[in-house]
């Protein structure tokens, strides 16, 4: 059986109903992937969340969630101290967002850490490592270093690491550091699920013909390159594929963690290039036209069956 690790954040999400009234959830960029992987290989794969959370009523309620989806919680760790990040969601008619965040000292910001039981040595019991630029931004450069070493150690020696580089400004010290380290991360990650958009302000390229011909500057790679509606493109194949875009966007949140997460998961199962890209374009597809970032539970139970 496939093991697998998605390193991050996962936190708590308010996303606003009204003016006065939200909803909680659970969220987080690599966390979303994970519960659909969990979802989409049950009984194929074994999908670990690799974080911290506190000693909170919230993150009891976190740890739970994991186990509702399937997630292993072997590589989670607990901050005496620290709690989870929060986010709001505020959604304009055309389903795009607007987000609020509180999490600038959250347990998460410990992981790798020199408080931190989750040592790196535990990358090595897995087949396929998926993280995230958001995954890296969080971290303190010493924690983030050794995280991307971990990670070429790993590669190296056969595992396979998916990244997205999810690009979130303030995370970052600077511009610079984003660019040089999405840079490290582009030189050696076997499968890229990158957004256009991320990547065109990262790097300042002018469009995504830049964007591809930087990415794949050493020949194509397994991946793809996500352009919302217009369809991904396949740079394993250097094409374009399009195909029908949501009949009523809701709300955006979570429409590339899904996304990945079907592409990964045709990836695992042997299934071709086109099929993990049509896999994955309708996994988003419909996401987006459900609040939130986890799709219903009547939605979710015929995940499994549809990738079988």
């Amino acid at each position: 059986m496939t093991k697998i690790a998605c390193i991050g954040e996962v936190m708590i999400e308010l996303s606003l109903q009204t003016a006065e009234t939200a909803q909680i959830g659970i969220a987080g960029d690599t966390y979303n992937t994970a519960v659909y992987l969990a979802h989409l290989l049950k009984g194929r794969a074994k999908v670990h969340y690799v974080t911290v959370l506190g000693p909170d009523a919230f993150s009891d309620r976190i740890l739970a969630h994991m186990q509702t989806h399937g997630i292993t919680q072997d590589c989670v760790a607990r901050h005496p101290i620290k709690t989870p990040g929060l986010y709001a969601i505020e959604t304009d008619d055309q389903g795009e967002r607007r987000f609020s965040y509180w999490r600038s000292d959250s347990a998460a910001r410990t992981l790798f850490g020199p408080e931190c039981t989750i040592s790196l040595n535990i990358l090595t019991q897995f087949d396929l490592v998926y993280v995230s630029g958001i995954s890296l931004a969080i971290l303190p450069p010493m924690q983030r270093h050794a995280l991307i070493e971990a990670l070429i150690y790993f590669q190296a020696r056969g595992g396979i690491v998916a990244y997205d580089s999810n690009h979130r400004p303030k995370l970052w010290e600077s511009p610079e550091i984003a660019r040089e380290t999405n840079a490290v991360m582009w030189d050696f990650a076997t499968l890229a699920l990158p957004s256009v958009d991320d990547e065109m302000h990262i790097f300042n390229d002018a469009d995504a013909s830049s964007v591809v011909a930087r990415l794949c500057k050493h020949g194509p790679r397994v991946g793809a390159l996500k352009q919302g509606h217009l369809g991904p493109y396949d740079l394993e194949q250097d094409t374009v594929q399009t195909y029908g875009a949501a009949a009523n966007v809701v709300d955006s949140t979570a429409a590339g963690d899904s996304f990945n997460a079907g592409f990964l998961a045709g990836y695992i199962a042997g299934a071709s290039v086109g099929e993990r890209l049509i896999q994955a374009h309708d996994l988003a597809a419909r996401v987006v036209q459900h609040r939130g970032a986890i799709l219903p539970d009547r939605e979710l139970v015929h995940l499994a069956n549809r990738q079988g």
